[in-house]
Parts: C-alpha cells; sequence; structure tokens
C-alpha cells in the first residue's frame, strides 16, 4: 500500500468553525453522493456536542485529493479538553489552525497552538468566516504572528502559510483579492506544507494508542498510527502495558478510514491511521508492537487536572426514585470506565466506600461527564468544585488562569469591579469600534468558580467569556464569592402557589408551586447573608367567605433555572447538587457531615 499520505489535525479556539471547515472538506472530496441529505457538524456525533455546538471529543475522517489520502483529525477547541488534542497531535505531522476574522487569537487559540508547536508542527493558519460584515482579517494575522513570537514559535514556524476561508460558505483562496469557490486552495497546501509520515516500515511494529472505541461486535477497538513497521489483519502482535508488562494478543480486525466509514484492510505501513480490533486490555498511550522484537513509544504525557469534585450516593429523601443506577459499585464502575478514555481525568477512592475524589480540566469537563452519567441514568450527588493545591519549593501555590471578557462599553467598570473582588489582575484593556471593550486578566482559578452566572447578569448576556489555564502561582489568599445566603425547605411536601407568593420578599425562588421538596433541599437565594429556612408547603385556610381580591390574576416572579451547569457554579462548601436522570437538586449537607467535614 505505497498511496501518499498526509496525517493533518484541525486546531482552534471553540466556536471558531473548525468542524463546519471539515464539513466542507468532507463535501467536496465527493465523499457524500448526489443528493444525499449531509447534516451541518456531521464530525459532532455526540448528542451533547449537537446541543452545545462543541466539539468534546476528537474524531477522524479521511478523504482523498490527487491520489493522496488526507487523514484529517477534528480536535475540541475548549481547554477543558485538552487531553483530547494533546494526545491526537502525537498523531499528525501537521495542523491547520482556524482562526476567526473578527475576533483573532483567543485563550484556547493560545492553548492549542502551544501544544502543536511543543510538539514540533509547522501550522498553516486559517482566517475563517471572512465573509462577515466587519471583519479585519490582515489585523488578525498580525495577531497570530504575534502570538507565534510570543509562545516562542522557531523561525520556520513563524514563516506559515495564511489562506483566508469561510466553512460555511465552503470556499478558500491564498489572497483576499482572489475569487474562492472551493476548497482546492487549502486541499494545496496541506500537500504542499504538511511533510509526508516519516516511519520505517522495515523496522518492528509500532502502534501508539492514541483513541479507544467499542463495538459490540468487535469489543475495545484501539485507534493509532503507526509509527513504523506494518501490521496486517490476522497477524500475533503483543501490547505493552504502561506499568512495562507485555501482553500478547491477535489482529481480529484491521479498519482504516475513509469519509466518514470504516473500511477493512488487509494490511497498512507506516503513516497510517488505523482502527485495530483484538486487544480488550489496550489503553491509551500503550503500544502495540511485534511480538519477537517489543518497542515501546513515549507514553502520552497530558497536563494535569486542576479542579476537584467529590461524587457520592445519593442519600437525600427521595434517593433511588428517579435513577437506574444508584449504588456506589455503580458508580464506581462508570468512572473507572470513563478513565479508559478520558485521558485528562482521575478518580480516587476516598475513606468512605461511598465517595469518589474525581478531577478533570475544569468546570465544563466535569459538567459533561455528570450530565452524560446522568443521560445513562445515574443518579448521585456531588460537591462544590475545589482547586487542586500543589506545593512548589516549599510554598503552596494554586491553578491560574488567562481569562478574556469582551463586554459592552455600559458593563467594563461593573466586571473590573467584580474580578478585582475575585483577585483578578487586568493585564489589557482594548476598545473597539462597535461598542465593545475586550479586558484581558490574569485570575486564580477559584476566582471563576461561580462566576460565568454572574457575568451574565452583569453584561445583561451580551458578554462573552473565554479562559484558559495559565500555571501554577502563589496562594493569593482568602476569597469571598458569594455574598448572599439560601433559601431551604422547612419540611417536606409539596411547594405551593401561596407560600411562595408569600415569601417572594425574602429571595429569588430556583423552583415552581408543586415541586416535591424534602427539609434542607434549597429552594432559592435569599435577599440577606444568612440562610433562611422556609415553610414553601404552606397551604392558604379556606373559608366560606368570598375574598374582595379572589379574582383579581396573581403572578409569581419568574423563578431562577438552574441548570447544572449553574447548579455546579452555584453551590457554597457546605451543599451539594443531587444528580438524577429527571432532576437537578441543591441540598446542604446533613449536619452530622457537616460536623464530620
Amino acid at each position: 500500500m505505497s498511496l501518499p499520505i498526509r496525517n493533518v489535525a484541525i486546531i482552534a479556539h471553540v466556536d471558531h468553525g473548525k468542524t463546519t471547515l471539515v464539513d466542507a472538506l468532507l463535501k467536496q472530496s465527493g465523499i457524500f453522493r448526489e443528493g444525499e441529505d449531509v447534516p451541518t457538524c456531521v464530525m459532532d456525533s455526540n448528542d451533547l456536542e449537537r446541543e452545545r455546538g462543541i466539539t468534546i471529543l476528537a474524531k477522524n475522517t479521511a478523504v482523498r485529493y490527487k491520489d493522496t489520502l488526507i487523514n484529517i483529525v477534528d480536535t475540541p477547541g475548549h481547554a477543558d479538553f485538552g487531553g483530547e488534542v494533546e494526545r491526537v497531535l502525537g498523531m499528525v505531522d501537521g495542523c491547520i489552525l482556524i482562526v476567526d476574522a473578527n475576533e483573532g487569537p483567543m485563550p484556547q487559540t493560545r492553548f492549542v497552538l502551544k501544544k502543536a508547536l511543543e510538539k514540533g508542527l509547522r501550522p498553516i493558519v486559517v482566517v475563517n468566516k471572512i465573509d462577515r460584515p466587519n471583519v479585519d482579517p490582515h489585523l488578525a494575522v498580525d495577531k497570530v504572528f504575534d502570538l507565534f513570537v510570543e509562545l516562542g514559535a522557531d523561525d520556520d514556524q513563524c514563516d506559515f502559510t495564511t489562506l483566508y476561508a469561510s466553512g460555511m460558505q465552503g470556499f478558500a483562496k491564498a489572497e483576499l483579492e482572489d475569487t474562492g469557490s472551493d476548497m482546492q486552495p487549502l486541499f494545496e497546501a496541506i500537500l504542499h506544507h504538511v511533510p509526508p509520515p516519516a516511519g520505517d516500515v522495515t523496522r518492528p511494529l509500532q502502534l501508539q494508542v492514541t483513541t479507544l472505541d467499542y463495538s459490540e461486535y468487535l469489543g475495545r477497538i484501539v485507534i493509532g498510527r503507526i509509527h513504523n513497521g506494518v501490521i496486517k489483519a490476522g497477524q500475533q502482535a503483543a501490547l505493552v502495558k504502561d506499568n512495562g508488562s507485555i501482553v500478547k494478543g491477535k489482529v481480529t480486525k484491521l479498519l482504516g478510514f475513509e469519509g466518514l466509514k470504516r473500511v477493512e484492510l488487509p494490511e497498512a505501513s507506516a503513516g497510517y491511521i488505523v482502527a485495530v480490533a483484538g486487544f480488550a486490555d489496550a489503553n491509551i498511550g500503550e503500544t502495540l508492537t511485534s511480538p519477537e522484537d517489543p518497542q515501546a513509544l513515549p507514553l502520552i504525557k497530558v497536563d494535569e487536572p486542576t479542579l476537584q469534585m467529590t461524587f457520592s450516593v445519593n442519600d437525600s429523601p427521595f434517593a433511588g426514585t428517579e435513577g437506574t443506577f444508584v449504588t456506589s459499585r455503580q458508580i464506581r464502575d462508570r468512572l473507572l470506565r470513563e478513565l479508559e478514555t478520558n485521558v485528562a481525568l482521575r478518580v480516587e477512592e476516598s475513606d468512605s466506600a461511598e465517595k469518589f475524589l474525581v478531577s478533570g480540566r475544569g468546570e465544563l469537563h466535569l459538567g459533561i461527564l455528570i450530565e452524560t452519567m446522568r443521560r445513562e441514568g445515574y443518579e448521585f450527588q456531588v460537591s462544590q468544585p475545589q482547586v487542586i493545591y500543589r506545593e512548589i519549593n516549599g510554598q503552596p501555590c494554586e491553578p491560574f488562569e488567562y481569562l478574556v471578557l469582551d463586554v459592552p462599553e455600559t458593563a467594563v467598570g461593573a466586571c473590573i469591579e467584580r474580578l478585582g473582588q475575585r483577585k483578578g489582575e487586568m493585564q489589557d484593556m482594548q476598545t473597539g469600534t462597535n461598542g465593545r471593550t475586550q479586558l484581558e486578566f490574569v485570575i486564580p482559578a477559584r476566582g471563576l468558580i461561580g462566576f460565568r452566572g454572574e457575568f451574565i447578569r452583569l453584561t445583561r448576556g451580551e458578554g462573552i467569556m473565554n479562559h484558559s489555564f495559565l500555571e501554577y502561582r502563589a496562594f493569593s489568599g482568602e476569597l469571598e464569592t458569594r455574598y448572599n445566603g439560601v433559601m431551604t425547605a422547612f419540611e417536606e411536601g409539596v411547594a405551593t402557589f401561596y407560600a411562595l407568593k408569600n415569601a417572594e420578599d425574602r429571595g429569588v425562588f430556583f423552583i415552581t408551586p408543586g415541586t416535591k421538596v424534602y427539609k434542607g433541599m434549597i429552594v432559592g437565594e435569599s435577599n440577606r447573608p444568612q440562610d433562611v429556612d422556609l415553610n414553601v408547603c404552606k397551604t392558604k385556610q379556606l373559608t366560606n367567605h368570598r375574598s374582595a381580591t379572589g379574582d383579581e390574576l396573581v403572578q409569581l416572579q419568574t423563578p431562577v433555572d438552574m441548570s447544572l451547569e449553574r447548579a455546579l457554579e452555584y453551590i457554597g462548601p457546605d451543599e451539594l447538587v443531587e444528580i438524577t436522570p429527571k432532576s437537578i437538586r441543591l441540598r446542604k449537607l446533613p449536619v452530622k457531615k457537616l460536623a464530620k467535614r
């Protein structure tokens, strides 16, 4: 199989158009038949990806252009899923960096580009969305060059190729003045600027596992690039585990990528990205190699998690009424199964058999895991996210984030004041011509917990907020992020309109009439710093006298909708979020548990 190959990853900040650009490449390559109904974002196969409009899992596809097989890997743009980015960059020889023509480089652009430059890749820069009004592609290119220099790119990497494109319109061009009609310039740039894969077919087999998949027919499937040698369907191979042990097995099925499908291959040589079945114990980073001469590749290094939460068995009065999987064993098995594919996640046992310490890259990373488990029928409860501290040179240190806000001018003062209270330090401020201002901060990761909901209120939903991990710095002191207490239910029952209407002046509610509540369940936020117990199940005493105001239409204030992300951000250290397939409830830790803590 001597087909020329190019392996390329597509990297970008979240929402800069990676997946849409891949759509355009797939359509032009002719993998869809005439008249076929092609959905947008075809690479986003996960329900959560489609709902949220973000890429969570790195995915492979392959197209043919001029007799060259181009393997394309679509990667996540959010730093919380950086573990996906880091492991797939080892499979490719080049990358396409996509930058929004209006926004220019953003925090996650810095993150993914840094990883690519560390791997020695030479990116092709694509300035996307040039069809939008009021864009400045040249300014975006200047900012990208500054970022390359700032990240320590060498002369070769700084001399990058630039293309101007619109993923939605399906064109790319080398110069802004050109008339672009298709993606051919981008295909040509890949052929000319991405080097063919290095690898020696005469050496013993070496294939590094970078992604795991599962099939009911084939069992576990490992996906990776062949660094050296040749692999054949039916051959014997050895798996070198991360602890150095060797497990022998047989390649039961060898699959390659063709468009969105996997095709069976008789054999594949160095440079190919393939899927292999037959190794049920394989994990990410391990090496498939020759049983006669086993040689392992270096394990994939992934940045350590910065945020930790406690997952525990639900022990509220409503426990077990809505979930299918509720026991500690079921929760533990599910978390350990997640570890097999989620390389940036850590799970540790605690001193209690019913609690597990789960560490991840950020609130979104952990939130996606919680939402996925919830949809699968799991019921459990989680604690407030806590940052993971480290001791560096004998000094306690905490993670800091690089934060960029794009806000209306009217909200600038309020945002600066609020971030100052959260120990944020402003690094830069730039006023645009469209009545918006860009603010850059360095802030402790603790200071961002719970800030997103506040930010939406401060900017009336018009602000854009992006952040990525910067580094560990010295502990910056105590921090107060929530100033109001909560309102908790006084007894178990069903919330009534009468009780909620009478207590409206005490604060803002999270529930509606008819909601089932129990003692200690959080039903709203108080107007005062102290917590308040309320009887939200109280009913109106009926009499045989007609009320003078009985015919008036009385309405309640609109309650705050507590989504999963909002609930995780909101809770305090003495509170929990109860997660079930049907409900998300907030509750206070029972008094006896508080005493133990």
